[in-house]
């Protein structure tokens, strides 16, 4: 029997009660289920958790992304895995393969629909001008309607086991995890296109709004079980702080983070966090874990030498200096006639950022771990166990 009042479940089995507070209670996850067992995950998002799509949709990622694990670049932004990867493998699912990119992959256990420059809500511009994807989240949605559907389709006409292996099975459609990290390109996007602090905040609601709109997509069409990350600090990205020189007082927080940026993805953070709350009440069949994926990167930064890492404004991968930038795998000749290449440092894993915007390998690995073991989510379940309760 399920009774619900106010976002509290309540399901009664074989005796006995389990309570879901899913709103700021603690659940104990020992009296809820052992594990989820996720038979696969579909992620939505930016180059965050892309695996490979927006490489499929356009060109491939240069040498050294890649370097660390895949000794090929991989589709990835990084110089190995993503905290993506990392979910996969904490869950014992393959890394997800790009929707995008169908040559040779399997989506029996998941798929991936994230592209780098994604955003939550359609951006006039072009990933050739400014590096949006064209594939924004109520795009990614669709994907993922048309994928279902037509996976579907061709599952049940196989005959052959031969025929199906390589696709979803349907009825795990609502046993999945459905994982997300999206929203840190809006903010880029609205810094570069408004000209005041006030005015990004104020499309803030509407950004959140549009997010809403397409978790309810998602649930209409069965997700039961969505991983939400928030947006981490992008003040802190040494792409936005490598050529500040004598900044006024005030202007970066005591570890050389750009304040007013922070300030407006803690603000992000704060609406994201209020609509999950109300849609918890909305989708009562939906567990919704929101991940506080801000603290996890911000600690990191803070503490990096604490943590085994250099200063965490150092740049792996890339050349960033006297007004010139040469992007990680590029080459080009300086005003001075230098002609740069820019490869990678020479220890990726002890440094925070790979290319300015993006993690390393190692730096995604750490936070993983702070991320998965419930820390910092809520409602306070491991990854594992983050399921609803008609899973």
């Amino acid at each position: 029997m399920i009774n619900s009042l106010l976002g509290i479940v309540v399901v009664s089995i074989v005796g006995f009660t389990i309570t879901f507070a899913y709103n700021d209670k603690v659940i104990d996850s020992t009296e809820v289920i052992a594990s989820c067992d996720f038979p696969a995950i579909y992620n939505f998002g930016d180059s965050n958790s892309d695996t490979g799509g927006i490489a499929a949709a356009f060109y491939p990622m240069a040498a050294p992304c890649g370097e660390s694990y895949f000794h090929r670049p991989a589709g990835r932004g990084s110089d190995g895995r993503l905290i993506i990867d990392f979910i996969a493998e904490q869950l014992g699912v393959p890394q997800l393969s790009p929707y995008l990119d169908t040559l040779g992959t399997s989506y029996r256990h998941g798929a991936n629909f994230a592209t780098g420059g994604a955003t939550i809500r359609r951006i006039n511009e072009s990933w050739f001008a400014n590096g949006v994807s064209p594939f924004p989240l109520d795009i990614q949605v669709e994907h993922y309607t048309q994928f279902k559907e037509r996976t579907t389709y061709f599952y049940n006409q196989g005959k052959e086991e031969s025929d199906k292996s390589r696709l979803a099975i349907p009825v795990e459609f609502s046993k999945a995890l459905y994982t997300i990290d999206i929203g840190q390109n809006d903010i880029s996007a609205a810094f570069r296109m408004l000209p005041n602090m006030e005015q990004v905040r104020a499309i803030i609601p509407d950004i959140i709004n549009q997010f809403a709109a397409q978790l309810r997509e998602l649930y209409k069409k069965g997700a039961r079980n969505l991983w939400i990350h928030n947006t981490g600090p992008i003040g802190c990205l040494p792409v936005a702080t490598v050529k500040i020189k004598d900044p006024a007082a005030g202007y970066l927080d005591e570890h050389g983070c750009v304040k007013d940026m922070n300030d407006i993805a803690i603000a992000f953070n704060k609406h994201l966090f209020d609509m999950l709350t109300k849609l918890r009440i909305e989708l009562q069949q939906a567990a919704i874990t929101y991940v506080d994926l801000y603290k996890a990167k911000y600690e990191l930064i803070s503490n990096a030498k604490n943590q085994g890492f250099e200063e965490a404004s150092k740049i792996c991968c890339g050349y960033h200096e006297n007004g010139e930038d040469v992007w990680c795998g590029n080459k080009k000749r300086l005003n001075n006639g230098t002609e740069i290449y820019a490869g990678s440092c020479n220890n990726p894993s002890t440094v925070i950022s790979w290319d300015g915007v993006h993690y390393t390998q190692a730096a995604n690995h750490w936070i993983a771990n702070y991320i998965l073991n419930a820390s910092i989510s809520n409602p306070t379940l491991p990854i594992a166990k983050a399921c609803s309760p008609l899973h």
